[in-house]
């Protein structure tokens, strides 16, 4: 009896010291924030919880995927869809003309979208929604030249069970991340507060899905290089954007590299000259805290990362409220627009 007790407490210590080793530096915990580049922006608001942003430089607009997801976060909610949720474009002509494109969809909660270009001029935007009632789904709209979004399809699978981005990669073909392996129960819990790598990537080839990739450390955002040929899938609790050669013909993917964030890394913008945007969030309990008590301050943190060497630029930091929880940070020439988890607004910053 006595060896199990020391077995036991022995076990728990080093759970504890690892944790105070490596869980704590990871969530940012001791992270040194200076304001930057806040000043210069302007706040537009759009609707409750603007997670994700996709610019469509022809349209010259973004699409802006927005739901009240408190609730739904902290499994609070009374399985109520906010009518405010939906896809969103904001006019990126100076006007900040707000404008809701995506069709009345029952029990609709957007979370991360991807904006597909077709060589024909076809567009599709790919946009995870996590149906209060049940269910996880990728959701397909045409773009129409005005913007409109028109709903082609609903597809799910049962190894995309906790999908947090999307990138399309074809007309109905995908990779979504899976944030989580456990969702609830001691394991949940382990594997959040330990880091431990049981989330995945998904790859849905246009008939069936499975599992791509194991070994994941909370992977988050996810998306694609130009040419196609390598994707990138933010680990959050790894502080880290990992990088993989894409077999374009099979969806195949081949461990290549990984780069260090300097935030917890949520979506992962493209700009078109392949700079690698993220939003992120740079100390994960004030995240936490943020998530539930809207009073609490999260700062956000965007960086932009060079996909050839790696080298990481902090771009945008605030720490005062002006934003809080940043989840993504899209950029073109001269714009940058950062979206944030639970804030009903997003900053509109010049980068000339």
């Amino acid at each position: 009896m006595r060896t199990i007790i020391f077995v036991l407490v022995f076990g728990i210590l080093a759970a504890l010291i690892w944790s105070l080793a490596h869980s704590i530096p990871l969530s940012g915990a001791f992270a040194e924030l200076e304001p930057k580049l806040v000043d210069q922006c302007r706040r537009v608001d759009v609707a409750p919880g603007t997670e994700d942003v996709a610019i469509d430089a022809d349209l010259n607009l973004a699409f802006i995927s927005a739901a009240d997801r408190r609730g739904w976060y902290n499994e609070s909610g009374d399985g109520e869809t906010n009518p405010k949720n939906g896809i969103y474009t904001l006019a990126l002509d100076g006007s900040d003309t707000i404008a809701r494109v995506s069709p009345e969809i029952d029990n609709f909660l957007p979370h991360g979208t991807s904006l597909w270009h077709g060589d024909n001029g076809e567009k599709r935007l790919f946009v995870v929604n996590h149906p209060p009632n049940g269910g996880e789904i990728v959701e397909i709209f045409s773009v129409g030249e005005d913007a409109a979004l028109t709903h082609l399809e609903s597809i799910s699978f049962g190894a995309m069970h906790s999908p947090n981005d999307v990138v399309g990669v074809g007309p109905r073909t995908f990779y979504a991340s899976n944030d989580r392996g456990y969702e609830k129960g001691f394991m949940a819990w382990l594997e959040a507060y330990m880091a431990l790598p049981f989330s995945s990537v998904v790859y849905f080839d246009g008939d069936n899905g499975r599992i791509i990739q194991k070994g994941m450390t909370y992977a988050n955002g996810v998306n694609q290089s130009p040419d196609g040929k390598t994707l990138y899938v933010a680990e959050l609790l790894k502080r880290r954007i990992t990088v993989f050669d894409r077999d374009v013909a099979t969806g195949a993917l081949t461990w290549r590299t990984s780069f260090k964030a300097n935030t917890a890394p949520d979506n992962i913008d493209i700009a078109p000259d392949g700079a690698l945007w993220i939003g992120g969030h740079s100390r994960i309990f004030d995240f936490l805290a943020h998530a539930k008590d809207p009073s609490s301050i999260a700062p956000s943190h965007v960086v932009r990362i060079d996909p050839e060497s790696g080298e990481y630029e902090d771009i945008f930091i605030s720490t005062d409220g002006e934003i809080n929880a940043s989840s993504v940070g899209a950029a073109n020439d001269d714009t940058l627009i950062v979206g944030a988890v639970f804030d009903g607004h997003v900053m509109v910053c010049p980068l000339r």
